[in-house]
């Protein structure tokens, strides 16, 4: 006759800290965010946010939701929605996301395809695939 009432528990994301004298070779996956402050040679695979600090250097792939880079970064980064870079920032390689904010002073050498465009470029690889 009552029917339950559903409680919705507040999912808890978890922070992984990647301290200033530590250094990862290799593939990391979590759920939760990242804040790297040492460095990382491979990739780091995300649904939350990925904070780069101002001692913290990687070289590889970064896929996340939301990256927030005051360090050094080269190679390809994948940010769902933002990319955000601070003055302290430099970025190098190739980046694709919905939205970019930059500081005054960072340094950005690298391509760059917002979102908008990858739906686009997906539909046509997708025409010229089903003509093939």
């Amino acid at each position: 006759m009552f029917a339950e009432k559903k409680q919705n528990k507040p999912q808890v994301s978890e922070i992984n800290v990647i301290g200033k004298n530590t250094t990862i070779t290799g593939d990391v996956v979590s759920e939760g965010d990242f804040r790297i402050d040492g460095n990382i040679e491979g990739t780091i695979k995300t649904n939350g946010r990925v904070i780069i600090g101002v001692t913290g250097v990687i070289t590889g792939k970064i896929e996340c939701d939301e990256a927030d880079i005051e360090g050094k970064f080269s190679g390809e980064l994948v940010a769902e929605s933002l990319l955000l870079l601070k003055s302290t920032a430099k970025i190098s390689g190739e980046v694709i996301i919905s939205k970019l904010s930059v500081e005054p002073g960072a340094e950005f050498n690298a391509t760059c395809i917002m979102k908008g465009a990858i739906k686009a470029l997906k539909n046509e690889q997708s025409k010229q695939e089903k003509t093939a």
